[in-house]
């Protein structure tokens, strides 16, 4: 125990003198023999490794020392401060540069986010711009189908001159050459035949007036109706009306007169024309309806000319209904305009013109109906005629008796 206070006292004795300078001994002081504490003391330290800390100490700081030394070397001179001002100098700047780097991020991505809020607001009005702005097809379009409609009522109308005509005529109603006799409607059509119609071989036979016409025979040939969808003037007008007088009803019967109807055989006969004038003009509304559709009535427009024109036909100065319908269905098949508006279109011009032309297919499929009921008309008259010729009495019947009350 003795021993390790001694020693303990000499390392402290020995840490002081290192660490904190301690002052010599004076003469007059106590002598103590040093040497042999000293290396008793060093004997003890390095048995218990205080030695070692004291040398790792020193080490440590001499490494620093060194350090500092080659940094103030590196640094330079002092003029502009000491390492520490320099240092923190250095420090706050890097720290300002930081500072600035994220401002400047911020203003790049600012301007970035405005760059693109604006790029899409132009791209969504641009979208809107397309949607509310009508494409020149189907402004063209919508021309065309003002055509139609009004074609469409010219046409109706030409019908209805031609039935309220033909109807008396097939009636043999006063004025008409039948009233007066079937020799009178038989030389009424002749000379009708004659003055508009003469053929070569009728001139030869010196039939013709006037010699040849332009248009002989017209009255005879389908062209003279289905040759165009357009009549072009008056005069194809008039032949497809005499083609359909020849085709249907070309020698009207005489009228029933006085006597004539007044009979018992005469009442019967009257019944019998009846049936014979309402199957007639059902026929003749056939031939009124192909007419009154392609009798010219409209103008064209300046895209529905050009149309014509690409395909090599003649302009004429008015279209009718067929002419102006056909013209709408033919240039989305062949106009080269439509094809390339069709391309340059948005998509919401495209849903535009997907919805006119549902438009005209259910305009077109009504005019079928139309037509579907005129023919389903027809068939129902001519079964009713067959019918009607192939019935006979199984027996004949016995007259009744009369007796009188």
């Amino acid at each position: 125990m003795t021993r390790k206070t001694l020693s303990a006292t000499a390392s402290g004795v020995v840490l002081g003198g290192v660490l904190f300078g301690a002052v010599p001994a004076l003469a007059d002081l106590p002598t103590i023999d040093i040497a042999s504490i000293t290396q008793q003391i060093k004997s003890l330290a390095q048995e218990t490794g205080i030695l070692d800390v004291l040398n790792a100490m020193n080490t440590v700081q001499n490494t620093v020392s060194s350090t500092m030394k080659d940094i103030n070397t590196a640094i330079g001179n002092t003029t502009y401060g000491d390492t520490n001002t320099l240092l923190l100098q250095g420090f706050t700047q890097n720290a300002n540069y930081s500072k600035a780097q994220v401002g400047a991020q911020q203003q790049i991505t600012d301007a970035s986010n405005t760059a693109m809020a604006r790029f899409g607001r132009d791209m969504r009005n641009s979208e809107i711009r397309d949607q509310q702005t009508p494409n020149v097809q189907n402004c063209t379009t919508i021309d065309s189908g003002q055509v139609v409609t009004a074609a469409a009522l010219q046409g109706w109308r030409t019908g209805q001159t031609i039935e309220a005509v033909m109807d008396p005529r097939g009636e043999a109603l006063p004025g008409t050459p039948a009233y007066y006799g079937a020799g009178q409607a038989m030389q009424a059509s002749g000379m009708m035949h004659l003055s508009r119609y003469c053929s070569a071989t009728e001139n030869e036979a010196g039939l013709c007036s006037g010699g040849v016409t332009a248009q002989q025979n017209a009255d005879q040939r389908v062209s003279s109706l289905f040759g165009a969808d357009n009549l072009t003037d008056q005069a194809g007008v008039n032949a497809a009306n005499d083609f359909g007088t020849n085709l249907i009803q070309p020698i009207v019967p005489a009228a029933l007169r006085g006597d004539q109807l007044t009979s018992i055989n005469g009442q019967d006969a009257a019944a019998r024309r009846r049936s014979y004038n309402a199957r007639m003009s059902l026929a003749r509304s056939a031939i009124n309806m192909a007419i009154g559709q392609q009798t010219p009535g409209v103008t064209l427009t300046a895209q529905q000319q050009a149309v014509l024109t690409n395909e090599g036909l003649p302009v004429p100065a008015s279209g009718s209904w067929l002419q102006a319908l056909s013209l709408e269905v033919t240039r989305r098949i062949s106009d080269v305009s439509w094809a390339a508006g069709l391309q340059a279109m948005p998509p919401a011009s495209v849903e535009r013109e997907v919805a006119t032309e549902l438009a005209l297919s259910n305009y077109l499929a009504l005019q079928n109906y139309r037509v579907t009921l005129l023919n389903a008309t027809i068939s129902a008259a001519q079964l009713a005629s067959n019918e009607e010729a192939r019935f006979k009495s199984t027996t004949p019947m016995p007259s009744p008796s009369m007796a009188a009350n």
